[in-house]
């Protein structure tokens, strides 16, 4: 269309159109400018918030406090600021404090004087002032009238059990029922009942409610018999929530079990026992609604802060019954020295508190309190469910390429949508297993450590509490005697014994959690655990019509001293052991374990070298003022220093004197000596193939486990390519502490080796070299990467089998090689 003025006009939608088209092309051609990590970035940035805004839209109502005093977002840059880049998922394990928690504590005990409750000076009543007002803060949370309960200050939840377990009325006759899914502090009361001749029953509770019996019970023989005329008494102990799996029992059950309901044909009075201690944080039991006559809590699984404080909540008709032998300090109204002459305080509190309670601690818990009260515990409630819901969904989802499952979740997650139903069954824990696209599982170890690389925080293991482990994992009882036979004990590495899982991953959500520890979570494990293209497949292309490149040894570098810096030399001898001096000595500390960079980073600025001319080893470092020099031949000079274990073998070392040990306490600023290996040499290499050792193994010095190191030099190329963006150096081969690069072939072409040659010496491989947090150490400095590279990129492509491996090792072929030298420039043929 044309105006009266003669220009054309054109409509306004038609021209909103144009503009947006204009700018979509324009955005469209800069962004192909953009390097190729900067679009990678935006483009995680943007599918990032449109996982939020679909997130919110779905979970808004729930998540983040909106109608609180403090948005999330708020409360965890101003209260948690020191969560900044970590990502804390272990609050079933130990919730954390907010920062107020602690300013309040501190200028609270820093403008008071509290003294020992035990007195009646000012100091001491307002001691006692403050534990009377905190036992009634605890009764109040858990809805338990004072009037019916009691609130026993203990040094945590096992200590609570421990003191139930002692003081119970066991007897011949009477039950100690349990379920099979409490923590091992509960398991432990069944040696009290045992001894007593009480039968022990393990139970499960089925999901419709109902006890199921596990056994006839256990019994333990030569007790004495039951008295007719004794009155029975007989406890159930079940938790709240499982600290495993995070599944809810039902509280119903309270007063079904009180009633004898679930144990028909028994006598007696049943009182139960709640351990509360996983669930306390989130959803508290009702006493009021749920009158349980013991209840176990630990404050710092509530809110972090105080630790080592407890408490017992004690039904006060049951606290009648309990018999508690020792009396100490406070819980005594009188006692005589000289005779057996003692009566107790009427208080049951006071009755069963040995000693001075921690009443500074206990002073602590009401700004732990304020904290709940503050957030509210119901919007707590709200705010932890939708991000297990959203994550656990999220995991259920994963799929490797080939369309199998990622994730195999245990609990309840999922049988209901809503929160009012799910909550009920579910408390805020996701605990799984992880599986590989071919089927096998990944070890809950290795989940771990590289979540550590990431700076997760993350639980695994069975979580002290061995029946709901064995009951998710499908472990008999033989397996888990089999597997302790086979060497495998709480918190150990053996994570898989014969291909199946020892334990599992347990994440866990918090008051202060946030929607983006959810997705740094669901993105370490999409990045580290879901395949997206078959290794095997991936082998054969970047194998297919190559031709062979000629593959020289490009540096030689040895190391006289373990963990400390390298020197290197165009030409060297191999001995028995390897190069000629390399790690023939090792730095020990007063304990006679050994030092390396991981506990003393700056052992990588001592610069030791071998003068062979002068036959001496010459060590600087740059905070000693004069360089140490060291004759190699005075073997006959050194005082036996006996055995070090290193890597699981011993072996036998020479230690020199005190002027040599100041030397080097003074260069790395701690205590320590400086040893050598010994003349008889018992460490041998660990071949990969045991059938094609020599007879005695190639013999190693202090070497972890291979004679030699050789790394790649287009591999070390390959990952400064993967770098993430704002690595501030690319890294050189001396990151990684090798003795031969190679250079000319492809990037690890080096993995596909059994054996190769080196000019006229051969050596077999023994494998890939397992890495550690060693190589995020700058070599050139001293200082460890923040953000955990290169180990953080080799973990996302390099790992196998909980292994993160990176250059390979070697052995040696034949015991004397005195007479054969390695020389740089030589022809490396692989095979």
């Amino acid at each position: 269309m044309r105006s009266s003025t003669g220009f054309f006009y054109l409509p306004g939608r038609l021209l909103a159109l144009i503009l947006w088209i204009h700018a979509a092309v324009r955005h469209f051609l800069e962004r192909l400018s953009w390097p190729p990590r900067l679009r990678q970035q935006r483009d995680a940035e943007i599918s990032g918030n449109s996982r939020r805004q679909s997130f919110l839209k779905e979970f808004g109502g729930y998540y983040g406090y909106a109608d609180g005093p403090v948005p999330i977002d708020r409360l965890r840059g101003t209260e948690f600021a020191r969560l900044k880049g970590t990502i804390y998922l272990d609050h079933a394990g130990a919730t954390l404090y907010s920062s107020s928690q602690l300013q309040e504590a501190l200028a609270d005990y820093s403008g008071q004087v509290y003294g020992n409750p035990h007195s009646q000076s000012d100091s001491s009543i307002r001691s006692s002032h403050t534990i009377e007002s905190a036992r009634q803060q605890v009764l109040e949370y858990f809805h338990a009238p004072a009037s019916e309960y009691a609130c026993v200050f203990t040094s945590g939840a096992t200590a609570a059990l421990k003191l139930v377990g002692e003081t119970f009325p066991w007897s011949s006759g009477g039950h100690f029922c349990y379920t099979l899914a409490n923590h091992n502090s509960v398991l432990g009361i069944r040696e009290y009942a045992l001894e007593k001749g009480a039968t022990a029953i393990p139970v499960s509770i089925s999901n419709q409610g109902e006890v199921v019996l596990e056994s006839a019970g256990l019994k333990r023989k030569n007790v004495s018999l039951h008295d007719d005329d004794e009155e029975t008494y007989n406890l159930f102990a079940m938790p709240t929530e499982c600290n495993f799996s995070g599944a809810k029992f039902p509280m119903e059950l309270v007063e079904r079990i009180k009633d004898g309901q679930h144990m028909n044909g028994t006598r007696g009075r049943w009182m139960v026992l709640l351990d509360a201690a996983k669930s306390a944080g989130t959803s508290p039991p009702d006493l009021s609604r749920y009158p349980a006559d013991f209840v176990v809590v630990s404050f710092y699984k509530i809110f972090g802060y105080p630790t080592g404080l407890g408490a017992l909540i004690v039904r006060r008709e049951a606290g009648k019954v309990l018999n508690q032998k020792y009396f100490g300090g406070g819980t005594v109204a009188v006692s005589i020295a000289d005779i057996d002459y003692v009566n107790r305080r009427e208080s049951l509190e006071q009755r069963m508190e040995d000693g001075t309670i921690s009443f500074l601690s206990i002073r602590a818990l009401r700004y732990g309190f304020m904290m709940l009260n503050r957030m509210g515990i119901s919007s707590i409630a709200r705010h932890t469910w939708a991000l297990t819901h959203y994550t656990a969904r999220s995991l259920r989802n994963l799929k490797h390429g080939n369309g199998a499952p990622v994730c195999f979740m245990f609990g309840n997650h999922g049988v209901f949508q809503t929160f009012a139903e799910e909550f009920r069954i579910q408390g805020p824990v996701i605990t799984f297993n992880l599986k590989r696209a071919d089927g096998s599982w990944v070890g809950h170890r290795e989940v771990e450590k590289v979540a550590s690389l990431c700076r997760i925080h993350l639980r695994t293991g069975c979580f002290c509490n061995p029946g709901a482990c064995a009951k998710y994992l499908e472990l008999s009882n033989k397996d888990m005697q089999a597997n302790f036979e086979a060497g495998h004990v709480c918190w150990d590495d053996q994570d898989l014994i014969s291909g199946r899982p020892t334990g599992a991953v347990r994440i866990s959500f918090g008051y202060m959690s946030t929607f983006q520890d959810c997705q740094a979570f669901l993105k370490f494990v999409r990045k580290y655990f879901v395949e997206t293209t078959y290794t095997q497949e991936a082998k054969k292309l970047r194998s297919k019509d190559t031709i062979p490149a000629a593959v020289r040894l490009k540096s030689i570098i040895v190391y006289p001293i373990k963990s400390c810096a390298g020197f290197s030399v165009e030409a060297w001898p191999i001995v028995e052991s390897g190069l000629l001096y390399d790690r023939e000595w090792m730095i020990c500390d007063t304990e006679n374990a050994p030092v390396t960079q991981k506990k003393a980073h700056n052992m990588c600025l001592i610069t030791p070298s071998i003068d062979l001319a002068s036959g001496k080893l010459v060590v600087r470092a740059p905070n000693v003022d004069h360089t140490l020099e060291i004759p190699l031949e005075d073997r006959l000079q050194h005082e036996e220093h006996g055995e070090v274990i290193l890597c699981g073998q011993r072996a036998k070392s020479m230690s020199y004197g005190a002027e040599i040990s100041e030397w080097f306490t003074k260069a790395l600023g701690l205590r320590c000596n400086l040893v050598r290996k010994g003349v008889e040499n018992t460490r041998v290499c660990r071949w990969r193939n045991p059938e094609h050792s020599p007879e005695g193994g190639d013999k190693l010095s202090f070497a972890n486990e291979g004679q030699f190191l050789l790394l790649s030099e287009a591999s070390v190329e390959d990952l400064n390519a993967r770098i993430a963006t704002g690595a501030k150096h690319r890294l050189e081969t001396t990151q990684f502490r090798p003795n031969l690069v190679v250079s000319g072939g492809p990037a690890y072409e080096e993995d596909e080796w059994q054996s190769l040659s080196i000019g006229d010496a051969e050596f077999p491989v023994l494998g890939g070299c397992n890495r550690c947090q060693m190589i995020t150490i700058d070599q050139r400095t001293g200082a460890k990467n923040p953000s955990m590279e290169p180990l953080a990129t080799l973990a996302s492509y390099r790992r196998t089998k909980g292994k993160i491996l990176f250059g390979v090792l070697l052995g040696a072929a034949i015991s004397d090689k005195r007479d054969q030298f390695l020389a740089v420039g030589s022809r490396v043929i692989g095979r």
